[in-house]
């Protein structure tokens, strides 16, 4: 069975995007937040967009 892109339940600080994505590469969630902090200085905000768009289009 493929696994399948959605929030973390067990693992979220804010709405659980980047524990999903953590669990569904199979890495630390601390280590995609960390990469996610390092976008959003280096991409001028537009990672929070991203994050933003991710919260609603995911699935629970």
């Amino acid at each position: 069975m493929a696994a399948r892109l959605s929030k973390s339940h067990s693992d979220r600080m804010i709405s659980g995007v980047c524990g999903g994505i953590a669990e569904y590469l199979g890495w630390d969630p601390t280590i995609v937040r960390i990469i996610f902090v390092i976008l959003t200085f280096l991409g001028w905000g537009s990672p929070v967009l991203l994050y933003f768009i991710l919260a609603l289009v995911m699935p629970d």
